[in-house]
């Protein structure tokens, strides 16, 4: 038994060949003269920052990508000594830990980039960020028409160094193409405007998964992926232009089992009755591990490569699902038994639930889903 799965029988189990088959994947698109930067915020979108950083800096990741600057101490304390750029501005109380643990700001006020290079410079360092450009996302970022206003404020620092420019796309992943288009003209007005200045952009990347597989003028100098990263199509026009591999799988172990008579409920408000002689397994899964409580009865799980529903409604750290024992093949192969495996998320033979399976139920997208699952759950690489 894994050291990991000793105490409590549920996991998450992530697939690094599947993250090594998805980089290089990103890479035949983009071709080698254009860098790639792995997102690994949000644990790496559930997946473990640590490992998932290793792996993409193996496979030739020039960048990692955060939201926090936790995240970026994270990696460092784990040795990771490549580049870290934070994709937001944090508060000024978070400058020491930039210069200290080397992590890259992305930066759109003036006063933040100042303070920055000020600390830099008693330090006897450098203060390299990447700036934000705001293309029409309205999220953060300086104004595709202010850009020149910002950087005549700020570029007299003798610290401060821009070592890229960058916008993010609301609508790359979406099949109406005007805001992108809008957003991807604006962002080229404000590199060429900085150009024509005499302020070197640096670094230009704009294209998050969907882009990069989508619009290949938005590859610059460097693509930043995310979702696909993990394995997951950021829409379906991506679909048929990549093969990826979905690299998380969720799995437990049977804690209880038990047959049921007609109409006897399971769960708490027993909105489900058995409808004749069924098993009811039970797993130590439930909605504080991101089985939401939404999911209740509209999902399956896979129990020795045959899908089985979920039934009654999840609790917080367990759910139940049914084997119809009147089905010929239950009497003849099925006798469920405490310690099996079942696969809450994942594939086996012939058999799938996929994050986008349980997303669309959700009315969500795959980035949710997949953060939520090792909140509590232990991470078991494969």
């Amino acid at each position: 038994m894994n050291d990991k799965t000793k105490n409590r029988w549920s996991w998450v189990e992530v697939d690094l060949a599947a993250i090594r088959h998805n980089i290089n994947a990103a890479k035949q698109a983009i071709g080698r003269n254009t860098r790639l930067l792995a997102v690994v915020k949000a644990n790496a979108y559930g997946h473990g920052a640590v490992e998932v950083a290793k792996t993409a800096v193996k496979c030739g990741a020039a960048y990692l990508g955060i939201a926090t600057v936790n995240e970026g101490i994270e990696l460092r304390e784990a040795g990771i000594d490549q580049n870290i750029l934070l994709l937001s501005q944090p508060p000024e109380t978070a400058i020491p830990d930039l210069v200290n643990f080397n992590i890259m700001p992305s930066i759109y006020t003036p006063e933040f980039a100042i303070q920055y290079a000020e600390y830099a410079d008693k330090k006897q360092k450098k203060a390299p960020y990447h700036l934000v450009i705001n293309t029409g996302m309205n999220r953060i970022g300086v104004r595709y028409n202010e850009v020149l206003d910002f950087l005549k404020q700020t570029s007299f620092h003798r610290s401060l160094e821009r070592m890229g420019t960058f916008t993010h796309f609301a609508t790359a992943d979406c099949e109406e193409t005007l805001d992108f288009k809008r957003q991807y003209s604006n962002f080229c007005e404000a590199i060429d405007a900085m150009r024509a200045s005499n302020f070197d952009p640096g670094i230009v990347h704009c294209a998050n998964s969907a882009a990069l597989f989508r619009y290949p003028e938005t590859h610059f100098d460097m693509v930043r992926l995310g979702i696909s990263l993990y394995g997951c199509y950021p829409c379906k026009e991506v679909e048929p232009l990549v093969d990826l591999k979905q690299a998380m799988s969720v799995k437990a172990k049977i804690t209880d089992e038990r047959i049921l008579g007609v109409g006897e409920g399971v769960s708490y408000e027993m909105n489900y009755r058995a409808r004749g002689a069924v098993k009811i397994c039970t797993i130590p899964v439930g909605y504080a591990d991101g089985l939401r409580r939404a999911f209740s009865s509209k999902i399956d799980f896979i129990y020795k490569g045959i899908k089985f529903p979920q039934v009654g409604n999840i609790c917080m750290d367990q759910c139940m699902f049914e084997i119809d024992m009147n089905s010929a093949y239950a009497q003849e192969n099925l006798d469920a038994q405490i310690g099996e495996e079942v696969i809450v998320m994942g594939s086996q033979g012939e058999a799938c639930v996929s994050l986008e399976d349980l997303a669309a139920i959700a009315g969500t997208n795959t980035y949710e889903i997949a953060c939520g699952f090792s909140r509590r759950m232990p991470i078991v690489y494969a």
